[in-house]
């Protein structure tokens, strides 16, 4: 058996092919941040958690925050890890616990971060996501290789400046 992978996914994009039967990832747009021959790490970047604001995350987590937090949406990142917290963003990229995954694009999940962005100090650029999507060694791949997933080049603009509802829609535009 190849143990090798055969294309790196990281700083990709991928998305659930159309009737992806799957609940966790029908009709998703996945940022994968890390794909090695021991996994992949993935954050689902259109599905806003239905409940969770902004200044609840922060109050939950003991970080004071201005008024500027409410308007902060909260991502559902994956079915892993689904109470960690997580922060894809833009520079600077400073942070103690950031993998630059791209020139314009690191993951952050230390407390300095958090707290940065819950007084209006943090990045510019960013989406707080809770959980993430994990795949073990070889199993991103055989599902890539099994057509589950389409791919594309990631997209700032779709990161970032779209709509989570339009995100889906619009990376399959890219393809």
């Amino acid at each position: 058996m190849n143990d090798q992978i055969a294309e790196n996914m990281k700083g990709k994009f991928i998305m659930a092919i159309p009737g992806l039967p799957d609940p966790n990832f029908a009709q998703t747009v996945t940022c994968i941040c890390e794909h090695n021959e021991s996994g992949a790490l993935g954050f689902i970047l259109n599905k806003v958690h239905p409940l969770l604001t902004g200044r609840e995350l922060f109050e939950d987590l003991g970080i004071p925050c201005n008024e500027s937090i409410d308007k902060i949406d909260i991502f559902l990142g994956g079915p892993v890890q689904p109470s960690g917290v997580f922060v894809l963003h833009c520079g600077p990229f400073q942070w103690s616990e950031t993998l630059k995954i791209t020139d314009w694009l690191a993951l952050s999940n230390s407390r300095d971060i958090l707290e940065a962005i819950a007084m209006g100090q943090g990045p510019d650029t960013f989406i707080i996501l809770l959980g993430c999507a994990g795949w073990g060694p070889m199993q991103l791949d055989n599902e890539l290789a099994d057509s589950a997933w389409l791919t594309c080049d990631m997209s700032r603009e779709i990161m970032f400046d779209t709509k989570p509802d339009l995100k889906y829609e619009k990376t399959m535009m890219l393809i």
